[in-house]
């Protein structure tokens, strides 16, 4: 639920990081639930908090967001400071959780008018704001029915819709697309690239599918233990973890013998014609191999990185498959 404030009447936010944290402790009893994190948002980015079930994803949210205090630590958004000024913080973010929070026997524009109410918009600005949102998420056909008769997929989008409502610069988004099936998901995902694009909207994004991640986020940070264990692009993290190679495809049985003399290790494929080279994919890497062989005799090359399920194995240890 966010709360109407001025934020005209605050100066204090004046930074160019959408969310900076430093610090951050939360336990619970005995369990330590956050343990030290330091955490770095730029405005304007699809930012994705990845982990596995437990490992502390929505209690970052919570914290964040001004629902719940934590231990110790410092965290500012878009230099609010979340403890000093919970109100200021309310006033310039949505949160969009894992399950629905619209009122099932209002309709989506009612939803949406009660939510222009809470924001203390004018009755004109309000019908005018519901009308924008149920275009932008596709539900201006079904604006007038109760939300009992709408899909899952319909009521997640209403939900992100209701989140949008006071036009907030910063949308976290809990697991957005739980209970969603695949065409539910793949709509979601190009409703969020759309707000990054039209809504000048920095967005905070937890979730335990890896593909959503690789698709959505400018950057990723792998919760695991407690702490922050690694940060970076989707393709940064891939190459922080084993399996990257080079597949290199020759015009002939004699190049390939030529070449598997001279790489160490490389594993061949006489049927293909292919050379399998252990490698980080780097430029820097695969000039070294080409300058090793006679590239003139090498049609055709692939470069093979980890994805993010191999990177949240390596990462966290889990020894299980998850969700992807």
């Amino acid at each position: 639920m966010t709360v109407a404030y001025d934020p005209t009447s605050d100066t204090s936010a004046t930074t160019h990081a959408a969310i900076e944290g430093r610090g951050l402790r939360k336990s619970y009893g005995d369990q330590v639930v956050l343990d030290g994190i330091d955490l770095s948002v730029p405005e304007g980015q699809v930012f994705s908090l990845l982990g596995p079930n437990g490992a502390g994803k929505t209690t970052m949210v919570r914290i964040l967001s001004t629902l719940t205090s934590a231990d110790a630590g410092e965290v500012r958004v878009l230099g609010y400071d979340v403890r000093r000024e919970p109100m200021a913080v309310r006033s310039v973010i949505g949160v969009t959780g894992q399950f629905s929070a619209v009122d099932n026997y209002l309709s989506a524009e009612e939803n949406l008018l009660l939510m222009a109410d809470l924001w203390h918009l004018p009755k004109r600005r309000g019908r005018e704001r519901a009308a924008e949102l149920l275009d932008l998420f596709e539900l201006a056909a079904a604006g007038r029915k109760p939300v009992y008769a709408f899909s899952g997929g319909m009521r997640r989008r209403l939900d992100l819709a209701m989140t949008l409502v006071g036009s907030p610069r910063i949308i976290f988004l809990d697991e957005p697309t739980t209970g969603l099936d695949p065409r539910g998901r793949l709509g979601m995902w190009e409703l969020i690239r759309n707000l990054v694009r039209t809504e000048a909207t920095s967005i905070f994004l937890t979730t335990q599918y890896l593909e959503e991640a690789d698709q959505l986020a400018d950057q990723v940070a792998v919760l695991d233990g407690g702490r922050i264990v690694a940060q970076g692009t989707a393709e940064e993290l891939k190459r922080r973890v084993p399996g990257g190679h080079l597949m290199l495809t020759f015009t002939s049985r004699h190049a390939l013998d030529a070449a598997a003399e001279r790489i160490e290790g490389a594993v061949r494929d006489d049927a293909d014609l292919t050379l399998r080279v252990a490698s980080d994919t780097s430029a820097r890497s695969v000039l070294d191999v080409l300058t090793r062989i006679d590239a003139d005799e090498v049609p055709h090359v692939s470069l093979h990185t980890p994805d993010l399920n191999d990177v949240f194995l390596a990462l966290t240890g889990q020894s299980r498959k998850v969700s992807s």
